[in-house]
């Protein structure tokens, strides 16, 4: 993608890149390449769209490929992120997510307490960064209300309790819990990602995301993941990366990439699963940060599909 954005003369400023499973969801900020702002144009923004529809379509993607251009802000793209991610409506349902039987996973239990009209989500998983944002989000895309929370954090485990109700004022209904325990789930999930986390510091410049993701393919690296982003004349980006064929990554391989890079400054971390600890913040607070953040003004291009 960001070789076909390149060739239509369009220079990527930021960019988040989310995948799970079969599907994936980005947010791209995008300005002119010759004026520097964003686009408008409403024949250029069309072509944008078709060449990415058929980039997409060539990669055997039989689920389908939703592209939305926004010209204006997008406050919290983390929060777009989710919502993309949920709109794929993919509900195929692992017997695992209801039945406990992955261990590693996060357990989640919901129990209708009918004397107040609520069900219980009780979730436990291991702690890391922004764990309660994206459990609420999840509940929010199923348009779910929260009443009252409790958050505790016991070492390295997290324990996050919710009396709930629909929007529509009704408790989960059997027929639908298996589908919430699901997609909780997957929010918690999604964002934990394996392979290496590569770091990377740079100049900016036009078609840089463009030789970074060639130098990965060239060396067969798989981006699962991606935070890249510019300010000042420089560039910083975050890729967690697997090897193409699921085998482990030599750490010499490392070695060729940066002398590819040139001058850019590679940092690879190996990335061990959920360890860091989340800021203990009241329910409060939090909400608070759903509805707020910074603010771009440019040509965004949100765009999800499924394999």
């Amino acid at each position: 993608m960001s070789a076909v954005l390149s060739d239509l003369n369009c220079n990527l400023v930021n960019v988040v890149l989310w995948t799970r499973n079969t599907r994936a969801a980005a947010v791209i900020h995008l300005v002119d390449q010759s004026t520097n702002s964003p686009i408008t144009d409403v024949d250029k923004i069309r072509k944008i769209k078709i060449r990415l529809n058929c980039i997409l379509k060539q990669r055997n993607i039989s689920a389908g490929v939703k592209i939305i251009v926004s010209v204006g802000c997008i406050k919290n793209i983390e929060r777009r992120l989710h919502k993309l991610m949920y709109d794929e409506g993919y509900f195929e349902i692992d017997s695992q997510d209801v039945s406990g039987g992955d261990t590693m996973g996060p357990t989640i239990m919901i129990k209708n307490w009918n004397d107040k009209d609520y069900s219980v989500v009780t979730v436990r998983c291991n702690d890391r960064p922004k764990l309660l944002f994206d459990t609420v989000c999840a509940l929010t895309d199923m348009m779910y209300v929260i009443f009252h929370g409790n958050i505790a954090i016991e070492g390295p485990e997290a324990y996050q309790e919710f009396y709930i109700r629909h929007v529509n004022g009704s408790k989960v209904k059997d027929e639908d819990r298996e589908r919430v325990i699901h997609w909780l789930k997957e929010a918690i999930e999604r964002r934990v990602s394996e392979g290496l986390k590569l770091e990377l510091s740079t100049s900016d410049r036009v078609g840089l995301l463009r030789n970074v993701t060639r130098i990965f393919r060239e060396h067969s690296l798989t981006v699962t993941r991606a935070d890249m982003s510019s300010s000042e004349g420089k560039a910083f980006g975050t890729f967690y990366v697997r090897d193409s064929s699921g085998g482990a990554v030599e750490q010499k391989r490392f070695e060729t990439i940066r002398e590819a890079l040139k001058e850019s400054v590679l940092h690879v971390e190996e990335q061990v699963g959920q360890t860091s600890k989340s800021t203990k913040q009241s329910l409060v607070n939090f909400l608070r940060r759903i509805v707020s953040g910074n603010v771009l003004f440019s040509s965004w291009f949100l765009i999800s599909y499924a394999k």
